[in-house]
């Protein structure tokens, strides 16, 4: 599942893939895996995005606002950033990025983020 994750990774960043390409991926069971709890371990690389099937949750860790520390719990952070509910089950992109210097919690969609400074690995969630 890594290497496809990669390829597609390639070819996403590079435009060559159009959202109905990347559809027919997840239909036929190419491209998402069972989202991890977080993505400790896999923020190596900013600009890596993975295709994760993600359950939405309200409790958990959660650090940040749109741009989320790389331990901060993916499905609390997909239902803060309203891209699904909790319990509801959605495949999102998750692009790892370039950590900010201070991470700024919010109350969004019932969910709490917290404040945080420096941390060394950081992501953003999107639909696909």
């Amino acid at each position: 599942m890594k290497v496809m994750q990669e390829l597609v990774n390639y070819f996403d960043r590079r435009g060559k893939l159009s959202p109905k390409q990347l559809r027919k991926l997840l239909e036929q069971g190419f491209l998402a895996a069972d989202a991890p709890a977080t993505m400790h371990g896999l923020c190596d690389t900013a600009g890596t995005s993975y295709y994760f099937r993600v359950i939405g949750q309200i409790d958990g860790q959660l650090w940040g606002t749109d741009v989320y520390t790389g331990d901060s719990l993916i499905g609390t952070a997909a239902v803060h950033a309203g891209l699904m509910k909790p319990l509801e089950v959605a495949v999102l992109k998750v692009t790892v990025v370039t950590p900010p210097a201070q991470f700024t919690g919010t109350v969004r969609h019932g969910v709490t983020s917290h404040d945080f400074g420096r941390y060394g690995s950081a992501y953003r969630l999107a639909t696909i």
